[in-house]
């Protein structure tokens, strides 16, 4: 199982608004792109795709940008993954059904490690990832002091 790159950057993109959530304040593209190193156009369209998702809403005006649509704590990296990627990524069945006892056996372990993976995306929120990142870069600090 590999991360697509448009599931990657969206994370990324959620991560720095997740660290503006607590302060109300909007962010706009360029400076997502910035922080992130996300070329400008794609994350237009990943911030799109997240908006009509329900995940982040967009703010008119001068001060205005992108911020979460609710509390990072209730957004998990599965609802990005599946807002991304769409339901069949997450859901749905591996191959037609195979013909052979052991094609259903790989059929079953493959469904099983799926089902891992989800509950692993499920169990972590935008928050939980602000805060390893936070204690990482905290570590980083006292390292080069």
């Amino acid at each position: 199982m590999v991360i697509s790159n448009k599931s990657e950057y969206a994370l990324l993109a959620l991560l720095e608004l997740t660290t503006c959530y607590p302060k109300g304040e909007a962010l706009q593209i360029r400076e997502i792109a910035a922080l992130q190193d996300i070329p400008n156009r794609y994350l237009e369209q990943l911030l799109a795709t997240l908006r009509r998702g329900g995940l982040i809403k967009s703010i008119r005006g001068a001060k205005g940008g992108y911020v979460l649509a609710r509390d990072p704590q209730k957004i998990t990296v599965l609802d990005a993954f599946t807002c991304m990627e769409g339901s069949e990524a997450v859901d749905s069945p591996c191959e037609p059904t195979p013909n052979t006892v052991e094609g259903e056996l790989i059929q079953e372990v493959w469904q099983e490690a799926r089902q891992a993976a989800n509950f692993v995306l499920e169990k972590y929120t935008l928050q939980d990832l602000s805060e390893k990142r936070a204690i990482r870069e905290q570590k980083e600090l006292m390292y080069y002091i």
